[in-house]
């Protein structure tokens, strides 16, 4: 087994749902069988918008998840899926590169610059300790390393790189985390408090700290938002760690949906069990009936999810 680097492809010859499935062609196959078993990081290239019709992004590794199998797709030649499992995003998307140092050392060539061959590459094998490294720089935030650590000789102080829709914790390049530590950041990947907190912190800043159904946001004196992160699929019944899988909400509605009293259309309208809120709710809701979502389209709600709870979860 060997941990990869999968990159995510925004192309209608593709099927991918990171959440679920990575789509890949044959040229890729003993790359991503020798990876079966272990853990993967997605890594997502340029788009120039958050549209996911554009043909840039964010370049940048946004989450962490196992491989279970590879099967054939049926219905394209020469491809095939991996099938994935506890998949989690990242609670700070990590660039290649921060300052002049790349998180993957086969993206770097001798003279410095950056490998297009590599990045060429859609599957990539990675080390540990550089995968470990990424996942230190991803859930910075929740594993207390706010604070700034000690940057390399060259890498001077400078701003990070602007990533919409996203905290960015002011987090150095970790060269002063010791192996042993980053071992345990993989061996965390699987405890249900961890992923809790990481999908949390994910969800809530991609929507602001704000109540995507009332609008409402509130900051306690501690600083800390007053939003819940809610799993619209629920994990106990399959649903994924992602931010597409997740909104932001206040305590009562999030106890109206996940007793399945409110739900969500595709267009995002807002759906009650009995065609009409209570009055402390509609107050609440302030005459909204439509959901907030973030403004990158990558990170609204994705539509098998929401179909899963209006059919399994809602009570209209």
């Amino acid at each position: 087994m060997t941990k990869a680097v999968l990159t995510t492809k925004v192309h209608p010859e593709y099927d991918d749902l990171p959440e679920e499935r990575y789509h890949f062609p044959k040229t890729y196959l003993n790359q991503v069988n020798q990876a079966v078993g272990d853990l993967a990081i997605y890594y997502e290239p340029r788009r120039p918008s958050g549209d996911l019709s554009s043909s840039g992004g964010r370049q940048s590794y946004f989450a962490v998840a196992r491989i279970d199998r590879v099967v054939e797709d049926l219905k394209t030649k020469d491809h095939f899926y991996a099938e994935i499992s506890g998949y989690l995003e990242f609670t700070r998307p990590v660039p290649f590169k921060e300052h002049s140092q790349y998180y993957e050392s086969i993206l770097k060539k001798p003279d410095g610059t950056t490998s297009k061959g590599a990045f060429g590459r859609s599957v990539r094998e990675i080390p540990d300790r550089e995968f470990e490294l990424i996942l230190s720089a991803g859930f910075g935030h929740i594993l207390g390393k706010e604070q700034r650590q000690r940057p390399l000789p060259d890498a001077p102080e400078e701003p990070m790189p602007s990533l919409a829709g996203f905290a960015e914790p002011k987090v150095g390049w970790p060269t002063d985390i010791p192996l042993e530590q980053d071992r345990k950041i993989v061996e965390q990947l699987v405890s249900r408090p961890f992923r809790d907190r990481a999908f949390s912190a994910a969800v809530k800043d991609a929507c602001g700290d704000t109540c995507a159904m009332s609008g409402i946001k509130l900051i306690n004196g501690g600083g800390r938002s007053e939003a819940q992160a809610a799993h619209i699929r629920p994990v106990a019944q399959g649903g994924p760690d992602s931010v597409r899988n997740g909104i932001a909400l206040s305590g009562t509605m999030h106890w109206m949906f996940d007793r399945g009293l409110v739900s969500i259309r595709d267009d995002y309208k807002l759906l009650f069990a009995r065609s009409q809120p209570p009055e402390s709710v509609e107050r609440l809701l302030g005459g909204n009936r439509r959901l907030l979502v973030p403004e990158r389209k990558d990170l609204h709600p994705h539509k098998q999810f929401l179909e899963f709870h209006r059919r399994e979860v809602f009570k209209g």
